[in-house]
C-alpha cells in the first residue's frame, strides 16, 4: 500500500522516533543508554586578547568568564568527567601561523578535582588569537573513547581568525564521524556575525547557541549544560547505508545515525518475522544553507523491487529537519496455508532527499540523516495489509457513519414534524 502523507506526518513520525525506544528489547536495541561510561565535557574558553573588554556587568569578560568557572566547578556533579581547554590563551605575538595553534589543554578531561581546577583557571589572562576551528578539533580528541555523553562547551566573544579552517566545516566533520558528541556554543555580548558562525557550529551537532550579557547568565547557562551532559541518553549508532539493497547494512531495532550527501539515495535493511510490525522513521537534519524547497521519501521494498508502503513529506525551509515514518505489519501465515512460503522476509528501506545547495556550499560531508527502526509484535489483525493504516480505526469510522445516517432520519423527521406543525397551526 501507498501512502503520502502530508508535512504534518514529518512532526508524528519524529514523535514515534522518540517514543520507539520503549519498544526496544532489554540489552538487545541499539542505541540504549549502557551506562558503562562517564559523561565526559571539554569547557572550551576563548582567552584571546579582546576578552579584556569591560562590558559585562562592569567587569571585563575574562573576570566575568572566571567566576562563572568557579561557580560551575563547584556545582559540577560528581560523575561527570570534566575538562578545560583554551585558544588564545598563550601567544601574543602578530605570526598568524603561529596565532592559529596556540590552544591547549588546561585541565584535563577526568575525574575533577576542583582546586586544582581553579588554580588553573586563575592563571588565564586575555592574549592572543582566536583559533576556534583548531580547538574544536583538539577538543573533539580530548574526549575521544568511551561510550558515554560527549559533550563541548565553547565560550567566545569573537569570530574565529583561522579561516580558510571555517569551523561549521569542522563541526560538520565531528559530526560526521558518528562519535555522538555535541557542541554547545556560547556568546559573550555577540554581534550578528559572531551569532550566524556559533549558530551554525551549534546546529551541525545538534547542540544549542546562547547569547549571553551578563555574568549570572554565563553560570546558569554552563552548569545546565554540564547537568545535562549527566543526564542518561540515548546515543545513535553510526551506519553507513549501501547504494543498493543487497549491499545494505542488516539494523535491528534502535536509533541509528548516517550521512546522506545530496540527491543520494541510502539503503538498509531489516528481517521481518510474519506476525510483526515494521516502524520507522528518518529525519533529515540541513545543517548547512540548502535551498527552501526539499523534501524527504521513505520507502520500504521487496527485495525484488516491488514497492510495499512509503512516507514522504515536503519542507519550505521554515525548519532545518524533514521528516517522515512508515508502517509494515507482515500478516501472521494461516496455520493451513501448505504453500510453503518462508515466515521471514526481508524489507529494504530506502532513504532519498531532494535538498539542493548553491554553487560554494560543500556537499560533503553529507546531511545528518537519524533513522529510528522497531520491530514489534504486529497488530491482531494485519492480514488486510492495505487497511493496517487505521487499524481498530475501521470501527470507529463504521460507527461515525452509522450514527451520521440515523442522525441524518432523525433531524429529517424533526424537520417535516415541524413543517407540518407550522402549516396546521
Amino acid at each position: 500500500m501507498i501512502r503520502r502523507t502530508r508535512p504534518v506526518a514529518g512532526a508524528v513520525a519524529l514523535l514515534a522516533a522518540l517514543t520507539a525506544g520503549i519498544a526496544f528489547p532489554a540489552g538487545a536495541a541499539a542505541g540504549e543508554p549502557t551506562g558503562q561510561d562517564a559523561p565526559k565535557v571539554d569547557l572550551v574558553l576563548d582567552v584571546s586578547g579582546s576578552m579584556r573588554a569591560r562590558d559585562i556587568d562592569g567587569q571585563s569578560r575574562m573576570a566575568a568568564a572566571k567566576q562563572a568557572f568557579n561557580e560551575v566547578l563547584d556545582a559540577t556533579p560528581e560523575e561527570v568527567q570534566l575538562g578545560i581547554r583554551t585558544l588564545g590563551a598563550d601567544y601574543a605575538g602578530d605570526d598568524r601561523k603561529e596565532g592559529c595553534k596556540d590552544t591547549a589543554q588546561l585541565y584535563p578531561v577526568g575525574p575533577l578535582d576542583r582546586t586544582e581546577a581553579k588554580t588553573a583557571v586563575a592563571t588565564l589572562a586575555p592574549t592572543g588569537w582566536t583559533p576556534i576551528g583548531p580547538a574544536l578539533l583538539q577538543a573533539a580528541d580530548d574526549l575521544d573513547g568511551g561510550d558515554g555523553s560527549k559533550r563541548i562547551v565553547l565560550i567566545s566573544d569573537g569570530e574565529d581568525t583561522c579561516a580558510p579552517l571555517d569551523p561549521c566545516e569542522v563541526a560538520r566533520e565531528i559530526a560526521a564521524k558518528g562519535i555522538g558528541l555535541t557542541i554547545d556554543t556560547l556568546g559573550l555580548v555577540p554581534n550578528a556575525k559572531l551569532s550566524r558562525q556559533l549558530s551554525c557550529i551549534a546546529e551541525a551537532t545538534g547542540g544549542t547557541y546562547t547569547s549571553i550579557e551578563h555574568q549570572d547568565e554565563l553560570t546558569d547557562r554552563v552548569n545546565e549544560l554540564v547537568d545535562r551532559a549527566a543526564e542518561p541518553v540515548v546515543t545513535p549508532v553510526a551506519t553507513e547505508g549501501a547504494g543498493s539493497c543487497d549491499k545494505a547494512p542488516v539494523l535491528r531495532s534502535g536509533l541509528y545515525t548516517d550521512r546522506e550527501e545530496f540527491g543520494q539515495q541510502r539503503w538498509y535493511r531489516v528481517e521481518l518475522l510474519a506476525g510483526q510490525e515494521l516502524r520507522a522513521s528518518v529525519s533529515v537534519a540541513a545543517d548547512r544553507a540548502v535551498r527552501p524547497d526539499h523534501g524527504v521519501l521513505m520507502r520500504a521494498v521487496t527485495v525484488h523491487g516491488r514497492e510495499i508502503v512509503r512516507g514522504e513529506a515536503t519542507g519550505s525551509g521554515r525548519t532545518d529537519v524533514a521528516s517522515t515514518g512508515l508502517r509494515y505489519p507482515k500478516p501472521e501465515i494461516d496455520d493451513d496455508d501448505d504453500s510453503g512460503k518462508p515466515a521471514a522476509e526481508t524489507v529494504c528501506l530506502g532513504v532519498t532527499t531532494s535538498f539542493s545547495a548553491d554553487a560554494g556550499v560543500k556537499t560533503t560531508p553529507g546531511l545528518p540523516l537519524e533513522l529510528t527502526v522497531d520491530v514489534v509484535d504486529g497488530p491482531d489483525d494485519a492480514a488486510d495489509v492495505a487497511s493496517f493504516g487505521l487499524g481498530r480505526g475501521w470501527w470507529l469510522l463504521g460507527t461515525l457513519i452509522v450514527t451520521g445516517f440515523l442522525a441524518g432520519l432523525v433531524w429529517g423527521w424533526l424537520s417535516r414534524w415541524r413543517v407540518a406543525v407550522w402549516r396546521t397551526n
